[in-house]
């Protein structure tokens, strides 16, 4: 199971692990790995909130941008035909 929760204009992955019966994310399109965890749907917003909270205030104190940077490129896979096409 995979979902999203947005805070602040942060996204972050939900995933639930049945064996250990909780609810675990990970916050999207910053530089570095941020994750939280919680028993319930409301302790997991809440953790997540947290984490972003605290993200952000580590940032500042690290004069450190939270966001990630995108380029606007990206490398995609195509077959060899279609590239030829295209090139030509």
């Amino acid at each position: 199971m995979t979902d999203y929760l947005k805070y602040k204009d942060y996204l972050a992955t939900i995933n639930y692990s049945a064996e250990d019966e909780v609810f675990y994310g990970r916050i999207f399109g910053i530089n570095d790995l941020v994750t939280f965890e919680g028993t319930s749907v409301s302790g997991l917003k809440k953790a997540f909130q947290e984490a972003v909270n605290n993200y952000i205030a580590t940032c500042r104190e690290l004069d450190k941008t939270p966001e990630k940077s995108y380029k606007g490129v990206f490398n995609v896979r195509v077959p060899a035909n279609l590239h030829k096409t295209a090139a030509l």
